[in-house]
């Protein structure tokens, strides 16, 4: 739904005298309450933005957490290969929580040592009860998986370091 057929969505509610209307179309989301003049509209798209990559240089990461029952440990080594100047950090572009898998007793999208392309799922971050899909920006293999399963994460919270292709 672009920013045109949304404005003249809200004129037509405003004409009809139209007080409250939801509307579910595929990922999209829209809820349009008014309340005197002025509508209040609550847009949700479940297309995630693109997953910001860096090059960084890694801390040490803290060890200690319990691991969630039947879930993935998070690796904590890196490939022979990489050194920490050559890897990319993908960061969670929302908050939410982080999950391995698509769905529970699934294989991992990834693990460390696996070969990674650019645009391939890395995990699944929920967010208001919408699945959000990240994927990766850059092509090269997992150094380091940096969250567990079922772990809340925030915005800009690094997920994974990967060494890019070269």
């Amino acid at each position: 739904m672009n920013q045109k057929e949304l404005k003249e969505l809200i004129e037509f509610l405003i004409e009809k005298d139209i007080a409250e209307f939801e509307l579910e179309r595929g990922d999209v989301k829209l809820r349009v309450k008014r309340a005197g003049n002025s509508p209040e509209v609550h847009f949700v798209q479940s297309a995630v933005p693109q997953v910001m990559a860096a090059p960084i240089v890694m801390p040490q990461a803290a060890t200690g957490a319990a691991t969630p029952a039947g879930g993935h440990t998070p690796e904590k080594t890196e490939s022979p290969a990489a050194s920490d100047e050559d890897l990319f950090l993908v960061k969670s572009p929302i908050v939410g929580t982080y999950y391995e898998a698509p769905s529970p007793g699934s294989p991992p999208f990834v693990k460390v040592g696996d070969t990674v392309e650019t645009g391939q799922i890395l995990c699944i971050i929920e967010a208001m009860k919408l699945m959000n899909e990240i994927e990766s920006d850059v092509s090269g293999v997992v150094a380091k998986i940096l969250v567990k399963n079922g772990q809340p994460v925030e915005y800009g919270q690094p997920l994974f370091a990967i060494a890019a292709r070269k």
